[in-house]
C-alpha cells in the first residue's frame, strides 16, 4: 500500500512489462490506460473465446445495474468498492450519485494505474469521494485507512462493492476468510455485491485454457462454480434473483440478459443484506 500523492511516483511504480487484470480488462473494454503485455493477454482471451468483449461490457453493465438497485431501492448511501479497476463510464460514483447527490464512495485498487487516473476523475464534493492504491489481500489496510474512514462511517450500512476480483484470488490466499473480514466489519443493513468468472457456461473449455492469458499476471484466474460463489454470501440473505448468470440479473429495458455479437459474460453476480 502507498499514500503517495505525487503522480510522478506513482507512475514511476507501474509495471508495463506484466500484464494486470485493472489494465486487460480496461483494453477489452476499449480504453487506453493499457499496455503491450496487457494486450497481448486480452487478445488471447478473445482468440480462445471470441464474444469476450462484448462479455465484459454486458459484466459492466451488470455493475451499473446493481448499484442503481442498491442507491435507489436499497437507500443505500455509503459504497466501498475493491479492485475497481481504471476508471471508466458508468463508475460506481457517477450512477450511485445520480441517485443521491449525498452517496458516499471510497474506491480501492492494487494497481498504481488506477490511482492515477481515479484521482484525475473524481469530481465529487469534498469527503464524498476518495481512491486509494490498496490490496484486498490486506482488509486491515483498507478498512483502517485514513482516507476510506473519511469517507466511510462503519457504524453506518455499507454496501461493499467486489465485482470482478474475487477470481484472482487463490485458494491459498483464503478468498472466503477475506469476503468474511469486510463482511465483518461491516453492520446490519449493509449489502455485498459480488461478481466472479465461471466456466459453467463452457464446458468445452479448460480450466487451463481460460487461465492461461493470466498466467504471466499480477494476479492468476481462478474460474469458480455457481456453489462456490454463492458460498460468498453465506449467512447473508440473498436480494432476488439470487446469484445468477450477470446479464439475467434484473435485466433493463434493453434487454441485457441478449449480449451482442454472440458475446457472452461466464460470470455470477448477485446482492446480499446482512441481517
Amino acid at each position: 500500500m502507498s499514500d503517495a500523492k505525487d503522480p510522478r511516483e506513482i507512475a514511476a511504480r507501474i509495471n508495463t512489462s506484466v500484464p494486470h487484470p485493472a489494465r486487460i480488462y480496461d483494453y477489452l473494454l476499449g480504453g487506453k490506460d493499457n499496455f503491450g503485455a496487457d494486450r497481448e493477454a486480452a487478445e488471447q482471451l478473445v482468440k480462445l473465446s471470441p464474444g469476450t468483449r462484448e462479455g465484459v461490457r454486458a459484466h459492466r453493465a451488470f455493475l451499473r445495474r446493481a448499484v442503481h438497485h442498491l442507491a435507489a431501492e436499497a437507500d443505500v448511501t455509503q459504497f466501498l468498492d475493491i479492485g475497481t479497476g481504471i476508471p471508466t463510464q458508468g463508475n460506481t460514483h457517477e450512477v450511485a450519485q445520480q441517485v443521491n447527490p449525498e452517496a458516499r464512495v471510497a474506491y480501492v485498487d492494487n494497481d498504481p494505474i488506477v490511482l492515477v487516473h481515479g484521482r484525475a476523475l473524481l469530481t465529487g464534493g469534498p469527503g464524498t469521494t476518495s481512491v486509494i492504491e490498496a490490496d484486498l489481500r490486506r482488509p486491515d489496510d483498507i478498512l483502517s485507512h485514513p482516507e476510506v474512514l473519511n469517507v466511510i462511517d462503519f457504524d453506518r450500512p455499507v454496501a461493499l462493492i467486489l465485482v470482478g476480483v474475487m477470481h484472482f484470488i487463490t485458494e491459498q490466499e483464503d478468498p472466503y476468510g477475506l469476503v468474511e473480514r469486510y463482511k465483518a466489519a461491516v453492520p446490519s443493513g449493509s449489502h455485498l455485491l459480488l461478481s466472479h468468472i465461471t466456466l459453467d457456461f463452457a464446458p468445452q473449455v479448460s480450466s487451463e485454457e481460460f487461465t492461461k492469458p493470466y498466467d504471466k499476471s499480477t494476479a492468476p484466474m481462478v474460474p469458480r462454480t455457481h456453489a462456490e460463489v454463492e458460498k460468498f454470501f453465506e449467512g447473508w440473505d440473498m436480494v432476488e434473483p439470487g446469484v445468477v448468470e450477470v446479464v439475467r440479473w434484473r435485466p433493463d429495458e434493453r434487454g441485457a440478459e441478449h449480449i451482442p455479437g454472440g458475446g457472452h459474460a461466464w460470470a455470477y453476480g448477485g446482492i446480499a443484506v446482512k441481517p
